[in-house]
């Protein structure tokens, strides 16, 4: 269980992020938010990448920061496509990862090949990333995450660039992966996050605006048709949207 209390992120007089409490247990929850929301802020302290102002993040009851490395363990994350060893083969850029979490080799190579497979990357793993377009770019990162079969897996963007017969092939595989671990996914495709997520996270200026599933998002606004209505609604835009 991932327990977020309090959580408090400033930059000078700017508040990113507003004394955010919620719970996530096993399961796909999604996080949505306009530009500016604080998801990227949100993201960031909780893979411990960024210094918090107030606040406690706790996995199973411990503080994450007192857990050290034993928490950077059982955390997976995929970060939106930036730089990546662009002369490294997939293969090779998932054994270096691999031993980057600190796994056996007989089992990195093992799971390497499992998860080139999930991703659609068996016939291209020996190819260079530079040679990569954005979607296998994004599905390598995707894979990485997953060795080591971590207990978190926080997803930003994971289907970005994907057509929609692979959107959907790895929709269906986070689902499925959900049912023993805690799955975050941060998406603009909202239709990903309607499709999977048992609860979503809606940020509005760095404040938690609603936290439920999608259907009783979607029915407490009778105007709204879709999760899609129902960001934009929160977000102050759904009049122009119908306009």
């Amino acid at each position: 269980m991932l327990e977020i209390k309090n959580l408090t992120k400033q930059y000078g007089a700017f508040t990113a992020l507003d004394g955010l409490t919620v719970t996530f247990d096993k399961g796909v929850y999604g996080l949505l938010g306009p530009n500016g929301a604080g998801k990227s802020t949100f993201l960031n302290l909780i893979t411990d990448n960024i210094k918090r102002t107030d606040g406690s993040i706790l996995y199973d009851g411990k503080e994450i920061l007192d857990m050290g490395a034993a928490y950077r363990k059982k955390l997976g994350y995929t970060p939106q496509v930036k730089g990546m060893y662009e002369d490294f083969t997939a293969r090779d850029f998932l054994h270096y990862i691999g031993s980057l979490k600190g796994m056996k080799r007989k089992e990195c190579k093992r799971q390497t090949e499992e998860f080139l497979e999930i991703v659609n990357l068996s016939k291209a793993a020996h190819q260079k990333i530079g040679s990569f377009s954005g979607g296998m770019k994004q599905r390598t990162l995707l894979a990485a995450a997953m060795l080591g079969k971590p207990e978190i897996l926080i997803l930003d963007e994971p289907t970005v660039g994907l057509d929609p017969e692979e959107r959907h092939r790895l929709r269906e595989y986070i689902a499925s992966i959900g049912k023993d671990r805690t799955v975050l996914l941060a998406t603009h495709i909202v239709g990903d996050i309607e499709s999977i997520a048992e609860k979503v996270l809606l940020l509005v200026k760095g404040k938690l605006c609603r936290f439920d599933s999608p259907a009783t998002l979607i029915s407490e606004l009778p105007e709204c048709n879709n999760l899609e209505d129902v960001y934009l609604h929160y977000a102050g835009i759904f009049k122009s949207h119908l306009e």
